[in-house]
């Protein structure tokens, strides 16, 4: 079955996969969606006997039709290799009563890893098939571990250019320091006076600028993008929850066929969303729990289909999701409504008065995590097991155990657990023991070593002694400017 691709607002344009990955977005500002979501054609029982990469495959396979074999195993062998610290690539691991879907063993230390491994080699394979001639600019904005992991991807890969966005003041310390120490010739960091709203939006409004393509077009280049809004970064995380929940039926935890619930940090909505694509495709998913920080937007929406971003933003211990405009809600959207009128009417609401109202269904549940909740939980699983979190995957465990105070839902669960602790080791440290405040983050991670009895990622290994070598930081509304400087 051959899947194209379309516009969640109505361009009638309708691509092939690898197209719709060299574009990144619609023209008319939407998101790409497969006109119908595959269903697997192998047995359930089967994903026990794949490691990552024929489970990979054999997923892949089913949304990105156009790729040929060869090719796509070539992208992904490429891509799940010993750039991760273990064969398994995701493993899910126990810790007390909870399991955690390990995904931060690749070279960024963080979940992102899982998809922006196989991106560059999806894109460059898209360009060779579809006879691009120009440079490819890949355009990102970044709350953190996007940036990163984007730009470890495509640095030095030939034929595209990469420039990164990250608000000045809403990344941690090391998230920082990985992004400005990035060497490659092709790449290019800078830092915005804002947060990620503001340079998502900003981004978002290139890609739709056609005055602004053309031109630089003209010049051999064109945009595409390496954030979730590329179907490319969403198709490949969907592989990770058919292998969890292959990993629990190993362990003994489920019968094949056995229903699961997974809990999910949630910021953009990428991550949760490739969830609801696994259980559409027909892995037995029960309840997807969308697990918020102070930042609630996406907690409110769900408990009470008002989506309103005319609030504060909140700076929190887990950066990643200080976020208020999710930009892959507007797919579920789509797939629920299942008309392009109706999602363009909801994003125009979002976009003109900041806030729309729509009910989805209950194959979603939602709690949140203050800041305070997020520390408790660091703190309570570390002292009951000795297992230490990030920031990001607390939230959504506190999240969880609310969800069991508040439902009669015993419906096994996976917590998908988003960074490693060492990405944030200050504030877990923090957590752990109030006499690390006001520690150095850099010397938190040594710290960490001690108390937590896990080596240092080599990734992070003596990251404050590299060079810094992107200084940028810039206005807001001088991105566009900014990024045709760069390219002039």
């Amino acid at each position: 079955m051959n899947i194209m691709f379309k516009s969640t607002r109505g361009d009638k344009n309708h691509i092939t996969a690898s197209q719709a990955i060299v574009k990144g977005i619609a023209d008319d500002g939407g998101l790409y969606v497969p006109e119908s979501i595959p269903k697997i054609d192998f047995d359930l029982g089967e994903i026990t006997h794949f490691d990552y990469r024929e489970l990979a495959y054999r997923v892949l396979r089913l949304i990105l039709t156009d790729y040929t074999e060869n090719e796509l195993r070539y992208c992904i062998n490429s891509a799940y290799d010993e750039k991760f610290d273990t064969p398994l690539i995701a493993p899910l691991v126990k810790a007390g009563k909870a399991n955690f879907l390990e995904l931060f063993h690749g070279r960024t230390i963080a979940f992102k890893d899982m998809a922006l491994s196989i991106l560059p080699y999806l894109l460059k394979t898209a360009a060779k098939k579809n006879g691009v001639t120009e440079e490819i600019v890949i355009l990102t904005a970044t709350s953190g571990d996007t940036g990163k992991a984007a730009l470890e991807g495509f640095a030095d890969v030939e034929g595209t250019r990469i420039i990164v966005f990250y608000p000045e003041d809403g990344v941690s310390d090391v998230q920082k320091a990985q992004m400005v120490t990035q060497k490659g010739a092709n790449t290019c960091v800078a830092a915005i006076k804002g947060n990620f709203d503001d340079a998502q939006t900003a981004v978002k409004k290139i890609f739709t600028d056609n005055e602004f393509k053309a031109e630089l077009k003209s010049k051999g280049f064109v945009f595409s993008s390496a954030n979730s809004i590329n179907i490319g970064r969403l198709a490949p995380q969907i592989v990770y929850y058919f292998y969890a929940y292959a990993q629990l039926v190993d362990a003994g935890e489920i019968k094949m066929g056995d229903k699961v619930n997974f809990t999910v940090p949630t910021g953009n909505f990428g991550n949760i969303l490739a969830g609801y694509y696994a259980k559409q495709m027909g892995l037995p998913v029960n309840k997807l729990i969308c697990a918020s920080n102070d930042n609630k937007v996406l907690f409110d929406f769900i408990t009470t289909g008002d989506y309103d971003i005319n609030r504060e933003f909140i700076v929190t211990v887990s950066p990643s999701m200080d976020i208020l405009i999710s930009s892959n809600l507007e797919r579920l959207l789509y797939h629920i409504s299942g008309s392009e009128a109706k999602t363009k009417e909801l994003m125009d609401a979002l976009s003109n008065g900041g806030k729309y109202s729509f009910k989805i269904n209950d194959e979603f549940a939602a709690e949140y995590a203050t800041i305070e909740d997020t520390f408790d939980a660091i703190n309570s699983l570390y002292t009951e097991t000795g297992y230490v979190m990030d920031t990001h995957t607390a939230v959504a465990y506190s999240s969880y155990q609310k969800y069991l105070k508040t439902s009669q839902d015993n419906t096994p669960n996976i917590i998908v657990s988003t960074a490693s602790p060492y990405k944030f080791a200050k504030d877990v440290l923090r957590a752990i023991d109030d006499k690390y405040d006001g520690i150095n983050p850099f010397e938190a991670l040594e710290v960490l070593y001690d108390v937590s009895e896990t080596l240092i990622p080599e990734p992070i290994k003596d990251i404050d002694k590299r060079e810094i070598i992107h200084k940028t930081v810039i206005d807001r509304a001088e991105i566009k400017d900014f990024v045709r400087g760069k390219l002039n």
